[in-house]
């Protein structure tokens, strides 16, 4: 009896709170195919409006250590910004659920732990709630992103072995050594719930009337999207789901498939729920300030614009990006729609970058989306071209439709270059190294190689190019076809009219391009 007089209780002064709840506007981020059956997605936002009445925040599995010694450290890392979201959030009304699996011995008196238990019971659970969620029917679709067979765990072997001896007296106890949530997220006894059962969490949404989660915690790859109230639990059952992206890490190793770097593992994580199972959103939409990064990723954040059909660029770069791109940067990819050449959705996350690279032939876009890309270049940040981006944004002799704008000097203003035509597609230029001192030029073979396809004819270039490689065609002068370019905005900007899909295979272009990229950012 008297924990059902608290309970109501409780509920009493939680309906006082909820005169006080405050909406939350978020940008809602996800991904969808640019076409039926496509492997590459367009990047969305939809602005909602939640009523911090009607949402949870759930905290998963953020343990006062593990088994990973990097995963611990990072956990610290993370956990006090995501301790100022769960005070913003419940300052908004929002009803907070702390979920440290595992650790309910620890919270066997607590009054969050108690209030969870005394929930009515739901008389509508969903289908297995109590049960762990390997996959969901939507997930068929993809193919899961990273191997994570080995548990996960990027300690190298010594800091590992080390770490485990120190953890051994906990692993006499348990088999695993958290005991609670980290002590640096705070639980307020009077409102919050502690419970880590499926069950018990959708009575608290039901009881409540929560119709929104906001989950945020570790580890994506396998707790938050998993666990019995995790996000492939709750998205199917109906709920309106988000992880907080900048607030989770992955269990994932470099030393495993794709080989990328420990951040960029949790990017392909974070595109395949965004993709397959909810949309994502930031802790700044709640707190303010800067997007949460940890201190070890230092990847700058590189946008393609890929609008093209010639060279097959919508394949090979996404792959160039995972295999030659995947340890060092951050790779945003923008895609025109296939059925519409000039409407590219999702543009505006370009301004986000650090660096644009553009693969795009004649396109005209929206004034505003075009603008996005001016605004880029004004701001004197770095701009790669390949190939058709010589003539990105220019018609040959049409004008743009009514609320279209096109950029005719994009080529001569971004990169210095003079396109004009290109020569026959069925001769074949071989390509020569200058004989010149370049970052851009460093682990490069000086032996000539032979291009993929048509010699494009780019000179003059402007007086503040620095021409890299040329090509030639037999009975006609050289073609620069490489250079970097020194934009009278301050920025810097690298172009090659390489790019063709048989460029891709020749390892000597590849670090071209990647040269390429890292020197345009050496500036910034």
């Amino acid at each position: 009896m008297l924990s059902r007089i608290l309970l109501i209780t409780s509920m009493l002064l939680g309906v006082c709170d909820l005169a006080s709840a405050e909406s939350l506007n978020l940008t809602l981020r996800k991904q969808v195919p640019l076409e039926p059956g496509s492997k590459n997605f367009h990047v969305l936002a939809d602005e909602e409006t939640w009523n911090g009445d009607q949402t949870a925040l759930i905290v998963c599995d953020v343990w006062d250590t593990h088994n990973c010694k990097n995963a611990a450290f990072r956990v610290a890392e993370l956990v006090p910004v995501l301790n100022r979201v769960v005070k913003e959030a419940r300052r908004r009304g929002v009803t907070i659920i702390h979920a440290p699996s595992n650790c309910m011995p620890f919270y066997e008196d607590h009054p969050a732990r108690n209030r969870a238990q005394n929930v009515p019971v739901a008389d509508n659970y969903p289908e297995d709630i109590t049960q762990w969620c390997y996959q969901i029917p939507s997930e068929e679709q993809g193919v899961y992103p990273i191997d994570q067979s080995n548990g996960g765990c990027d300690d190298d072997p010594e800091e590992h072995a080390a770490w485990q001896a120190s953890l051994r007296p906990l692993l006499e106890e348990e088999k695993w050594p958290w005991r609670r949530q980290h002590s640096a997220i705070e639980i307020d006894p009077e409102r919050d719930y502690i419970t880590d059962q499926g069950d018990e969490v959708w009575n608290i949404l039901e009881a409540n009337g929560l119709s929104n989660v906001i989950m945020t915690g570790v580890h994506t790859n396998m707790c938050v999207l998993g666990r019995p109230f995790g996000l492939r639990r709750l998205s199917t059952a109906g709920k309106d789901v988000v992880l907080m992206r900048d607030q989770t890490d992955t269990m994932y190793d470099p030393r495993s498939a794709p080989f990328v770097s420990h951040f960029t593992g949790t990017d392909l994580i974070v595109d395949h729920i965004e993709r397959f199972v909810c949309p994502t959103i930031l802790s700044t939409q709640l707190i303010g300030g800067e997007e949460f990064r940890f201190a070890d990723d230092t990847r700058p954040t590189l946008a393609m614009l890929i609008a093209e059909d010639e060279y097959e660029t919508a394949t090979t770069l996404p792959k160039f990006a995972i295999d030659t791109l995947g340890q060092d940067y951050r790779v945003l990819k923008v895609f025109a729609t296939p059925s519409d050449r000039n409407q590219v959705p999702g543009i505006a996350f370009v301004a986000e970058a650090d660096a644009l690279l553009v693969s795009a032939r004649r396109r005209v876009l929206p004034e505003k989306d075009l603008k996005v890309v001016r605004d880029f270049v004004a701001a004197g940040k770095p701009v790669i071209g390949i190939r058709t981006a010589s003539h990105a944004f220019s018609l040959r002799k049409e004008t743009p439709p009514e609320g279209f704008a096109d950029w005719k000097e994009f080529d001569a203003e971004v990169f210095g270059g003079n396109y004009t035509n290109h020569y026959g597609n069925q001769l074949k230029s071989m390509i020569t190294i200058a004989d010149v001192e370049h970052p851009v030029l460093d682990g490069i073979p000086r032996t000539p190689f032979q291009q993929g396809w048509s010699l494009y004819k780019t000179s003059p270039l402007n007086s503040k190019a620095t021409v890299l490689m040329t090509g030639a065609v037999e009975g006609e002068d050289p073609e620069p076809v490489a250079w970097t370019f020194q934009r009278a905005d301050g920025g810097r900007s690298f172009y090659t009219s390489l790019g063709h899909v048989d460029d891709f295979q020749n390892p000597t272009f590849q670090q071209l391009l990647k040269n390429g990229i890292d020197w345009t950012l050496e500036g910034q």
